[in-house]
């Protein structure tokens, strides 16, 4: 903010519990847009969570083979790859415009979900609703980095996945009623598309970042478009090399070790240990708690010992956690379930807040696409090669158990990277007089 600018009306943030406020006065800008975009971060996280959870009843219904569910879930990683342009786009066009797009058609393909037909129509449609889904998580996050303090970038970050947490939870709700539900599985996809077209409406409030806005001079003078938007991810790779590869290495060991592990636990609890659907949401609600709590406490306490040493110990829980839960071993299953949820997704949403902040801004949103595109690419190989193991083992417990021993790359990866907590942006990746700007060389 200049000096010559009145300070900006703090905001009240009323609709958080008390205990859960900025620990520093935020101004009424953020408090907006931390609403508007954790409402799309809820909606993502319930869509997100639909597939997972009624694995077996979509399997069921569309005749998939038991080795055939790996390689099922891992087309819709693929959807990474497109969602990775439309984040290089909103480093060219805007933040605002490409969220405005997805949400479009997030809706349609979300709905069109629940009329598939045929394995064939189901990947399909959900590759296509999360090449939007995805880019709405991605634009998310580079959208809170850019506009909040970064004296409270990290609590913000917390609560962003906690609000994501909260969405998923809504899925559980629901699932706990999937067998009596009118037409079953297809109703929970419905209701996600019908809050995701009033989320939709709702983003014509939300106001371009203001440091994009600056950033969009520059870009009107570099010429073409097309040709700005195919040379981004060439300038990234030069001007940042070390920190984009120890980012590749982190969100793709990650997404490997941790992907496959998330999307098979409903199908684990209901086929390996016989849970109902509405035990399995009594299960998912009381780690789901654990886990909203654990969100936003990561989040502070990376604001005050660091991103680097909060993410560390998460995603090590996380592994612990992941290696107990599929062990086997019905004793283990609530306190390994209670170390995946105090590590998995905070250690998930640290590495989404560091590839937004320690990249400036004119590669801010392609870095972040970057690294959800390997990371669900990660995930794909993992479920892709899990069905193989599957085939090897005739367990879902040990092929998944073989994945995890990729963890700790991720923790290496993590070591090489920059500290971000409490420094401004300009300052963690200073944007120099002479970097150049997004078109293609002379």
């Amino acid at each position: 903010m200049s000096a010559a600018e009145p300070p900006e009306p703090a905001g009240r943030f009323l609709w958080l519990p008390r205990g859960t406020r900025p620990p520093v006065p935020v101004p009424r800008r953020q408090e907006t847009v931390l609403l508007l975009v954790g409402a799309t971060y809820y909606f993502s996280g319930y869509d997100l969570y639909v597939g997972a959870l009624a694995l077996p009843q979509i399997q069921h219904s569309l005749g998939i083979a038991e080795n055939a569910i790996g390689p099922t879930l891992s087309w819709f990683r693929l959807a990474a790859l497109p969602a990775l342009l439309i984040a290089v786009s909103a480093d060219v066009l805007g933040r605002r415009r490409a969220l405005l797009f997805t949400g479009f058609f997030a809706v349609i393909m979300t709905v069109g979900s629940a009329f598939a037909q045929t394995r064939g129509d189901f990947i399909g449609l959900q590759t296509l609703a999360r090449v939007f889904t995805y880019s709405e998580e991605i634009l998310c996050v580079v959208i809170i980095a850019e506009e909040i303090d970064e004296r409270v970038r990290g609590w913000a970050s917390g609560i962003l996945a906690t609000i994501g947490a909260s969405g998923a939870g809504l899925a559980i709700v629901l699932f706990a009623a999937v067998n009596v539900l009118p037409f079953g599985w297809r109703a929970m996809y419905a209701v996600g598309g019908a809050a995701l077209l009033s989320l939709a409406l709702s983003r014509r409030w939300l106001r371009e970042t203001r440091r994009f806005e600056r950033r969009r001079k520059e870009i009107e003078q570099a010429g073409s478009t097309l040709r700005a938007m195919a040379n981004l991810l060439i300038q990234l790779r030069c001007e940042y090399p070390g920190r984009l590869a120890a980012l590749m290495l982190a969100a793709g060991a990650f997404g490997f070790a941790a992907g496959p592990s998330t999307a098979l636990m409903s199908k684990y609890l209901q086929q390996t240990h016989g849970y109902s659907p509405p035990q399995v949401t009594v299960f998912y609600v009381a780690i789901g708690l654990i886990s909203l709590g654990a969100s936003f406490v990561a989040g502070r306490l990376s604001d005050r010992i660091g991103r680097r040493t909060v993410a560390l110990g998460t995603i090590a829980l996380s592994g612990v956690g992941f290696a107990g839960f599929y062990s086997g071993r019905v004793g283990a299953l609530f306190p390994a379930s209670a170390m995946i949820a105090l590590g998995a997704l905070s250690g998930d949403s640290l590495l989404s807040g560091y590839a937004a902040e320690i990249f400036p801004t004119a590669y801010r949103a392609t870095a972040s696409g970057v690294r959800f595109a390997v990371a669900a690419l990660g995930t794909g190989l993992g479920l892709f090669l899990e069905g193989r193991l599957y085939d090897s083992f005739g367990a879902h417990g040990p092929a998944i158990s073989i994945l995890l021993a990729a963890l700790p790359l991720a923790l290496i990866a993590i070591l090489l990277l920059p500290e971000p907590a409490l420094r401004r942006l300009e300052d963690i990746a200073p944007t120099r007089s002479s970097e150049p700007l997004p078109q293609a060389s002379a």
